[in-house]
Order: C-alpha cells, then sequence, then structure tokens
C-alpha cells in the first residue's frame, strides 16, 4: 500500500466535464515529471470516462434507431423512392433539432440524446402519413403533381393535429419545478423541437419530393414475390381487421366493459408496481464508509481501515483501492470515521462480466462479516443524478427532530434497533454517537465565589490552554507569525494535567481548577445535530436487493409512527424526501399533461366528443406500460414516468388519423358515423400500423440495451414499447366504437336523436 495525497477537481458551473477531464489529463504527465522522484500521479475516479461510454453507446442506439425505422418503412411500402422520401426526414429534422439546441445553449448529454432516439420513432409519422395519402391518390389515376396537391391537402389538419397535439404534451415538462425539472427541460425541448421540425418538413418537403420522385401508378406493373408475399398479407390482415371491426361495432356494451376493466387494471397494477426514483448505474467505482467506536486511537482507527481495505483488495473484480483515515463521508472529519473509494475493473475485464457494481458491493458485505472487530463497513452505490440529499453513509434519510435532548436520543435508538430488524434495509445507520470519551468539568459555584473565581475565568483558562488562543502577531520582511498559547500537545492528552491548572482570582491568588470544578471521565455525544434549527437525529439506510424505495420508506414510515413519542417528530430528508416529492409532482403533471391534449384537439376540432374518443388509448398504453415494467423485473420510476407521459402524445395519433378521416367521410360523402369510422379505419389501417411499428423499433434500442448507462434508458423504453404494442391490439377496436358512441351522444344533447336510423339506434 502506497501513501496517497488526494486532489478533487471539480469543473465550475457550466463547464463541459469530458472537456475539463481531457484537459486535465493532458497536464498529469507534465505535473509529474516536475514532481519529485518517486511520485506517481493515478486517477482514482474520472467521472467523464463513463459519460463518454455511455454517450457512444447511446449514439450506436441513435445509429440503429434510424435503420430500424428505415427497414420498417421498406418494409411496408415495398419502394426504394417512397422510402428514400419517408427516410429523408430523419437527418433533417435531427440537423435543425441540434441547431436549435445549439442556439439554446443545451449539450449532448445522455437525456438530450435519448430524445433524439425516442424522437427517431414518431419524427417520421407524419412524413409517413402524407406519402400514403399521396400514394393513395396516386393509385387513384391522378398525376404526381396533382396527387402531392390534393393528397397534403387532404391529411394537412390531420398532420396538424398530429403533431401540435404531441408537442404539447411537453409543455407541462416545462414548468416541473427544482431539479427534476432541471434534468427534464433539454429533454422535452429536444423532443418537442424535433416534433415540430418534423411536421413542418413533412407538409412542405415531403410533397415536393413526392411530385418528383414517385413513380406513376401501373396496375399491370409486375413485381418480385417478396412484393406481392408482403402485399398479400398485410390485405389479409386487413380484410380479418374489417371483419372483426364490423363485429365489435355491433357489440359496443362488451367494448365498454372491456374499457373499465381496463381502466381497473390500470390502477390495480400501478400499487402493484415497485415504485423507484433515480436508478443507479455502474459507473465503475462505489463508495465506503467505515465507522469504528467513539475514542478509538487513530493509529487503532488505521490498522482496521488496513484491514476493510485488504479484503476488498481480494474481490477479484476490484481494480485498485483508495482508503482515507479520519474522515467520512462528505467531508466529515473525525477520530472514527474512514471513507473507501473502489474502482472496478471493466466490466468485459470481471470474473462474471454479467456482475454489476451493485452485485459487487453485495458480494463485499458478505465478507466483512465478523471480518474486523468492532468496525462497521457501509457501501453504496449512488443514483446516477443525486438530488438532494444530506450527508450519511447510506442513500436514503430519516430526520427525527425534538426539544428535549434526553427524550430524542432515547426514541433514536429505539427506531434505529427497530429498522435494523427489517429485511427490506440493509446499512442503517445513526448519526448519534454517545459513546465518544470526554472529561466533563462541573464548577462548583458556590466554592468558586468564595474563593473570587468566575465560570468565565475558568472558562478562558481552559480556552488558553486547550484552544490555541493567539495572542500576539510578528511581522517578518515578508511574512507574518501568529503567537499561539496553548499546552504543549503532551501535555492535552494527560487528564491529570488539568490538575496542574490555575486561575487568578479576583483577589490576585492563583487558585487550581481542580479547587473549583469537579473533574472526571465521562462519554458524550461527538457531535449536537440540528436540522430546521432543532436538535436532531438522522438515521440513514439503504435499500436490500429486490426492495423498492417506495415499499422501503413506506415500511420506515410505519415503523417510525408506531414509534415517536408526543414530543418527538420524524420526516424524510434527502432522496427520500425528493422521491416522495416527485410521485406527488408525477402524476399531477400527467393529469396536467392529459388536460392540455384534451384542449389542444378540442380547439383544433371545435368539438368536446371527439378528443375523448381519441385520447380512448390512454388507459390501455398506461396499462401495457405498467404491465411490460412488471415482467421485465424494471421499478416505475422518474425516467418511467416520462416514458408514459410520452405515450399520451404517441398513442393518440392512431385516433387522431381515423377520427378526422371518418369526419370527412361523414362532410363529404354523407356516411353514417359507423360506415364512416369502418372506412377510414380501414384506409388508414397501413399508415397507423407503420407509424406504430417505426415507433416501437426506433425504441427496442434503448429497451434492450445493455451497455454503459442503460439502467437509466431501459425503464423508458421499456415503458414507451410496452404502451405502444398494447393500446395497439385494442385501439383500433375501442376508439371506433367511442366514436360512434359519442357521435350518439352528441346527437342526442342537440336533440337529434329523431333523425339517427333504427340501425344506429
Amino acid at each position: 500500500d502506497d501513501r496517497t495525497i488526494m486532489l478533487a477537481i471539480f469543473r465550475q458551473p457550466g463547464a463541459n466535464t469530458v472537456d475539463v477531464a481531457k484537459t486535465l489529463r493532458a497536464l498529469l504527465p507534465e505535473i509529474e515529471a516536475a514532481a519529485p522522484p518517486g511520485v506517481r500521479i493515478h486517477v482514482v475516479n474520472d467521472r467523464s470516462e463513463f459519460i463518454e461510454d455511455s454517450i457512444k453507446e447511446v449514439e450506436f442506439h441513435l445509429v440503429l434507431s434510424i435503420v430500424l425505422v428505415v427497414l420498417v418503412i421498406l418494409v411496408f411500402l415495398r419502394n426504394a423512392r417512397s422510402t428514400l422520401i419517408t427516410a429523408l426526414i430523419l437527418p433533417t429534422s435531427i440537423i435543425a433539432t441540434f441547431g436549435v439546441m445549439s442556439a439554446l445553449g443545451y449539450s449532448l448529454n445522455n437525456l438530450s440524446l435519448m430524445a433524439i432516439i425516442l424522437a427517431v420513432g414518431f419524427v417520421v409519422d407524419d412524413a409517413i402519413v402524407v406519402l400514403e395519402n399521396i400514394t393513395r391518390h396516386m393509385e387513384m389515376g391522378k398525376d404526381r403533381m396533382t396527387a402531392a396537391m390534393e393528397g397534403s391537402q387532404e391529411i394537412g389538419f390531420t398532420v396538424l393535429s398530429m403533431t401540435i397535439s404531441l408537442a404539447a404534451v411537453f409543455i407541462p415538462i416545462l414548468f416541473m419545478e427544482g431539479m427534476l425539472g432541471r434534468l427534464f427541460r433539454e429533454f422535452a425541448v429536444s423532443v418537442g423541437v424535433a416534433v415540430l421540425v418534423s411536421g413542418l418538413i413533412s407538409l412542405s418537403m415531403t410533397p415536393m419530393m413526392c411530385s418528383l420522385m414517385l413513380k406513376a401508378h401501373n396496375e399491370n406493373a409486375q413485381h418480385g414475390k417478396v412484393f406481392m408475399w408482403f402485399e398479400c398479407f398485410f390485405d389479409a390482415m386487413r380484410d380479418v381487421y374489417g371483419t372483426t371491426l364490423r363485429w365489435t361495432l355491433r357489440r359496443p356494451g362488451l367494448m365498454i366493459l372491456v374499457s373499465v376493466v381496463f381502466l381497473v387494471l390500470t390502477v390495480v397494477i400501478y400499487q402493484a408496481v415497485p415504485q423507484g426514483f433515480i436508478p443507479r448505474q455502474d459507473a465503475g467505482i462505489f463508495f465506503g464508509a467505515v465507522r469504528a467506536p467513539e475514542g478509538l486511537p487513530f493509529n487503532e482507527l488505521e490498522k482496521r481501515q488496513a484491514k476493510v481495505t485488504a479484503i476488498i483488495e481480494k474481490n477479484k473484480n476490484v481494480e485498485s483501492v483508495m482508503s482515507t483515515a479520519g474522515q467520512g463521508a462528505g467531508g466529515v472529519v473525525g477520530g472514527n470515521f474512514g471513507r473507501i473509494i473502489v474502482r472496478l475493473k471493466p466490466r468485459a475485464e470481471r470474473a462474471d462480466s454479467a456482475d454489476s457494481a451493485d452485485q459487487i458491493i453485495q458480494d463485499l458485505r458478505k465478507s466483512f462479516t465478523g471480518g474486523v472487530q468492532g468496525v462497521r463497513v457501509f457501501m453504496n452505490n449512488p443514483p446516477a443524478i443525486r438530488i438532494g440529499g444530506l450527508i450519511s453513509t447510506s442513500d436514503y434519510q430519516l430526520v427525527l427532530q425534538g426539544s428535549n435532548e434526553t427524550q430524542l436520543y432515547e426514541t433514536s435508538k429505539i427506531l434505529e434497533a427497530q429498522l435494523r430488524e427489517s429485511r427490506i434495509l440493509q446499512d442503517v445507520n445513526s448519526s448519534l454517537e454517545l459513546s465518544n470519551p470526554e472529561i466533563q468539568i462541573d464548577i462548583l459555584r458556590d466554592r468558586a465565589a468564595s474563593l473570587g473565581v468566575s465560570p468565565q475565568q475558568v472558562e478562558t483558562a481552559l480556552y488558553n490552554a486547550y484552544g490555541g488562543r493567539r495572542i500576539s502577531t510578528l511581522y517578518g520582511a515578508t511574512d507574518q507569525y501568529n503567537v499561539m498559547l496553548e499546552l504543549d500537545p503532551k501535555y492535552q492528552r494527560d487528564m491529570n494535567a488539568l490538575r496542574s491548572l490555575f486561575v487568578q482570582s479576583s483577589t490576585g491568588q492563583m487558585i487550581p481548577i481542580h479547587a473549583v470544578a469537579e473533574i472526571k471521565m465521562g462519554v458524550g455525544p461527538v457531535s449536537v445535530s440540528h436540522y430546521g434549527q432543532l436538535l436532531s437525529v438522522v438515521l440513514s439506510f439503504n435499500l436490500a436487493p429486490g426492495q423498492s424505495v417506495g415499499e422501503a420508506i413506506a415500511h420506515v414510515r410505519e415503523i417510525a409512527g408506531g414509534t415517536m413519542p408526543s414530543g418527538v417528530t420524524f420526516s424524510v430528508a434527502g432522496n427520500a424526501q425528493a422521491f416522495e416529492e416527485a410521485f406527488r409532482t408525477l402524476p399531477v403533471l400527467l393529469l396536467i399533461t392529459i388536460l392540455v391534449i384534451y384542449m389542444v384537439l378540442a380547439v383544433l376540432y371545435e368539438n368536446y366528443g371527439h378528443p375523448l374518443t381519441i385520447l380512448t388509448a390512454l388507459p390501455f398504453a398506461g396499462f401495457g406500460a405498467l404491465l411490460m415494467l412488471l415482467i421485465a423485473g424494471q421499478e416505475l420510476n422518474v425516467f418511467s414516468f416520462v416514458g408514459i407521459i410520452l405515450l399520451v402524445g404517441l398513442v393518440k395519433k392512431n385516433g387522431i388519423m381515423m377520427v378526422d378521416f371518418a369526419i370527412q367521410m361523414e362532410r363529404e360523402q354523407g356516411m353514417s358515423p359507423a360506415e364512416a369510422i369502418v372506412e377510414a379505419s380501414l384506409v388508414r389501417f397501413r399508415p397507423i400500423m407503420m407509424t406504430t411499428m417505426a415507433a416501437i423499433f426506433a425504441t427496442l434500442p434503448l429497451a434492450l440495451g445493455s451497455g454503459t448507462g442503460s439502467e437509466m434508458r431501459q425503464p423508458l423504453g421499456i415503458a414507451v414499447v410496452g404502451g405502444l404494442v398494447f393500446s395497439q391490439l385494442l385501439t383500433l377496436y375501442i376508439t371506433p366504437t367511442f366514436y360512434v358512441i359519442m357521435n350518439r351522444i352528441s346527437r342526442k344533447v342537440r336533440g337529434s336523436r329523431t333523425n339517427l336510423t333504427p340501425a344506429e339506434r
């Protein structure tokens, strides 16, 4: 083991972490060359390495998403020119989004790039809808220019509705407060800009390219076997869909029952899915804290810390360990604290490449069971983004407060013991340390007064001996020196030296301190903590493997609620408090998002019923997202919740395409609502399937990725994929049914019930 001096370097606000790290690494050889012989500089923790690896992984996912989306378009359109026209919207939208991000001063980070990946799946939606409608007009026998003009004009309002309503999803996110708001603001702006740009391009560049590049429709044209196989397969799917859709329209009661059942199941499964906060990531490094008995001599602490370090170094997945004795987490200094930084081998070089940092920590916990006498070791892998938090040895904190010191300390001991018995928690620790050896001096006031000695004089004498009082300053030619008054350190460590201290009385006599005070050994707290200006004790804890934050905090609140006496209060703090605030805010944010979408659609359609019809897909999307998270063993955390909010904008596009076309059929051809919605569903079946499959395949790399930083991206991807798949299966039937029902209700409200045909009734 080598003696070290650790230097921590932090970037200035607004500076780029990767650029700062590269500049520092370039300076290290020069600094090491200027250092004395034998001095070596090693980088223990470089956050930029993880950031760069994570960005590379996201960039790969971005390229893969683009390739998958283009393949989906090619499979459905089976035409290279049509695929090229649609695919060109991707680089155009992405480049324009990067330009807006640069103008706003945003950086390319994990969240903004993740937003671009998600945008890849639905920026092509508008272009697909426009292209498909122009192609349909060409199949009617129109020339390219006429088809481009009339097709884009016919579909223009649909594209406008899809674009504006999807961009409106991110308006509530922009107004989120606190760290979460700052965290997702760039994400929301990046996706919103990409959506708006794609809508603009779809209504301008896409029709123009169609008028130049599409071939005129030829019914006698010969196609290959693959083309014909896909065409037959798609036609068969559409025929089956048409038959089953007409069957469901004749049974609206059944569809309403199905909708209600899934709405109830969504609420049930929401309570069943484990709730998390910010997911942990394997950044190749984690931290440990060592806590020894109070009053332990420093050399003994150093020996025990060395034993802890040796146990960690034996682990085959550990690359290096940095150990500090006498300093704890957050820079806390104390004779019984120690700190450890563990650097892991790259994941590909570990004994089992599947071992994550959390799994390695659990293995090390077993190694410490009875390993080092009198020492407790706490290890934690901090979440990807730390939002709040008190200084402690664990991730989550519970704060006890009270005005009565004795009552507060007794309550904290009882509660700490109860929390340690819980199987949901681990690494339970308390900031309270009452076994610190101390010398207690009780002034005998009556005797001191009779001898002419005041308590202030006793205090001054003790401060002169042990406090290090500055009594003068010596000024030299180039420097100045403080003159300090204190006992020789060897006497400061001797309790008996107190008996040799004297204090001058008011009569001028020198009185020994032991004559006016009782001196004895005792124990007391290392420090007295305050939180909110009240006496406090902080209990910290980590989660046991497989446990969720929501379950753990609810469990802690239940135990604490049954333990607190009337004079002591408790509250969660730090990450635990941020978690509770987030899960109070996010459901409200989801409701506001739905309300905003409804108002936007109501304004666009000038109707109160059609927006409800379009939004009928939301319960199924929510159910699918939650079910997929449960199946995949993922938590409902901040990122997956944002994915569900994003689904609000994605799944309603199917309804917009069907409802908008059905309204046109009613107005232009006088069809009944049932006939119009069936025709609209069949005509729009191809673009509906194309846009949904494009969004699913674009998000799959996020949902299935397992590279660096995937812990943060997976929950969002899984939620989006699950919601899209499940909502697609049901909304093709539920939305048409509700369209017919809403038309009946609307006509009844307008007093037009008598105009309905018997079939419509």
